[in-house]
Parts: C-alpha cells; sequence; structure tokens
C-alpha cells in the first residue's frame, strides 16, 4: 500500500523567501508531477534569495510560478506530498467538478483553508507572474500576466490543463489548453522581453529528447480537437518542438546566455505519479541539484551580459 502522503513531509523545506529582487526572468517547464522537482529548486534558490523579478511558467510551472512569486517556501511541495491521495485535488472529484484531472476549485479555493497562498505578496507590482497558455482557436501560445485586465487564476488553470483528459478553460470568451500545447519551455518570450539574466529550470534530464510521433498521433489529434483545426495540427508538431527547443537551449546554455538547472539523473516517475516516496525523493533531487549548481548560478548572475 503507497502512503498518503509522504512520509517525510515536516523535513520539506519551509518559510518565507526575503524581499530582495533581482532583475531578470525565471522560466519554468511544466510536467504534471515532475513539477515537484522544479519545487525542490525554486524552496532552496528562495531560500538563498533568488527571487527573480519576472517568472514565466507552463502547465505545472505556472502553478509552481504562483507559489514562487508569492514568497512561500515549501507551498508547493506540501501541496502535492500531502494531497496526492485526496480526489478533489487529482482525481474524480477534479473530474466532477472541474472538467479535467487536476482539480483547481481545491487548489485555489479549499486549500486556503489550512495553507493560505500569500496573495497581497503575490499582487505586488515589484514582481511579474506570466501563465503560457494556447488558444485553441488560432493554435498560437498566449501570455497573461497577472497585473493585465485578465485573471491570472484562470490563466494559471487554463495552462495547467491538458489536452485530451480536460476541457477548454474559457477567458474573455475563448477557449484555451495547457500552454504546453505549443510552447513548453518559454525562454524565448524572456529573451524576446529584453531579459539579460534568465534562469530555465527543466523537469527531463539535460539529454532527453522525446521519441517523434508516428503518423496515428496526428489523427488523433484531428479526431479529438476536430472543431480546432489550427490547434490539432500544432498539437501534432508537440514533440519535434520541444525537441528544438531543448536543442536550442543547449547551445544558449553553453554560451552563457541563459543559466539552465535540470535534474542530474533520468525521471523515472509518471505525469499522474500516485508514489509520493518517489514524488518525495524528486523533490529533494531538486533541491540537491540547486544547491550544486548554486555558486554557478551566483557567477552567472553577476557576470557581464552575454549576447546570444
Amino acid at each position: 500500500m503507497k502512503n498518503k502522503m509522504f512520509s517525510r513531509i515536516n523535513d520539506l523545506l519551509d518559510g518565507t523567501a526575503p524581499d530582495n529582487v533581482i532583475n531578470g526572468c525565471m522560466v519554468l517547464e511544466g510536467g504534471a508531477f515532475r513539477g515537484v522537482y522544479t519545487e525542490g529548486v525554486l524552496d532552496f534558490l528562495m531560500q538563498n534569495g533568488i527571487n527573480m523579478s519576472c517568472t514565466v511558467g507552463v502547465s505545472a510551472g505556472a502553478i509552481n510560478g504562483a507559489n514562487y512569486v508569492s514568497g512561500q517556501i515549501g507551498r508547493s511541495a506540501r501541496t502535492n506530498l500531502k494531497h496526492r491521495h485526496n480526489n478533489d485535488y487529482v482525481g474524480l472529484g477534479a473530474v466532477r467538478k472541474n472538467d479535467g484531472i487536476i482539480g483547481f476549485d481545491f487548489l485555489f479555493n479549499e486549500l486556503e483553508k489550512t495553507d493560505p497562498f500569500n496573495k497581497e505578496r503575490f499582487f505586488e507590482p515589484s514582481r511579474r507572474l506570466v501563465a503560457v497558455v494556447t488558444n485553441l482557436l488560432t493554435g498560437e501560445a498566449e501570455y497573461i500576466e497577472k497585473d493585465s485586465q485578465r485573471d491570472i487564476f484562470q490563466a494559471i488553470r487554463a495552462s495547467a490543463s491538458l489536452p485530451f483528459v480536460s476541457k477548454p478553460v474559457y477567458i474573455d470568451g475563448k477557449p484555451y489548453l495547457d500552454g504546453g500545447c505549443v510552447c513548453k519551455i518559454p525562454y524565448q518570450w524572456a529573451i524576446n522581453e529584453g531579459y539579460d539574466k534568465i534562469i530555465v529550470i527543466k523537469t527531463r534530464d539535460a539529454g532527453f529528447r522525446k521519441p517523434i510521433s508516428k503518423t496515428e498521433t496526428s489523427k488523433i489529434c484531428n479526431a479529438a480537437y476536430r472543431n480546432y483545426p489550427e490547434f490539432a495540427e500544432i498539437l501534432a508538431k508537440n514533440d519535434i518542438m520541444y525537441n528544438s527547443e531543448c536543442d536550442e537551449l543547449d547551445e544558449l546554455s553553453k554560451k552563457g546566455r541563459v543559466f539552465v538547472i535540470s535534474p542530474s539523473e533520468p525521471i523515472n516517475i509518471n505525469r499522474f505519479e500516485s508514489d509520493t516516496e518517489k514524488l518525495g525523493e524528486l523533490y529533494f533531487l531538486g533541491v540537491e541539484d540547486a544547491k550544486n549548481s548554486f555558486d554557478a548560478l551566483c557567477k552567472y548572475l553577476n557576470s557581464e551580459k552575454t549576447e546570444a
């Protein structure tokens, strides 16, 4: 019988991040419960004063980004390692209430009763949060910011609503799904915004590449999203685009344009991993990788700008 809660839940990093802000952008990949790795990295970085002025996240990265901007060390990890087996968070309760595998009503409402979200700090204008979503009508990524006229929590919900298992989330009357359908690692957005210092946290090891999808994938996408042909077309190319992003990130990292933290060993859990012990190990792998990268990261942040 798998533990309902991670046995070392009390060993998670905890506390509040300091108030300092570093000019630059934190880029967070998604990956569902692989995002627990990101939580370990972010908790260590927050504990050590690495609070970037902008955060852009996709899917689980957008959820983790919210707790990073609010400065709440350990909150993301507590959510996943305490409540993974709560059906209102992941399971039939979530499907009934939120038309998807993740229960956003639990995440944004019920959780407030036991682990309140620091909205006051989250909405401070000194730090940006951008959630990446995919517009089903156009098949293009959109970047929704917390100080815009659009609901950032609805955008986070859309960003983390996976294709095939979730219904579209409507924002301003338009249907959206997971931003990772088009852009899994939004480092190019950060470059386009003019940030000199960009930290990228991946949820796959540096050498990982996706196997290229077979012809059947295109048929499945077209059948599932026949009412959204532009979206179906781009979704079928998802694996190719991801591999291209990883290749380009490798080059940017070698040039010193971005700083990448990725798992130091292959991640062998599924997207909806139910074994909280495995998830807890993944969290502490993130903490350890961040610790081992910290000196190099500080050197990068203090270095002169490097052109791409």
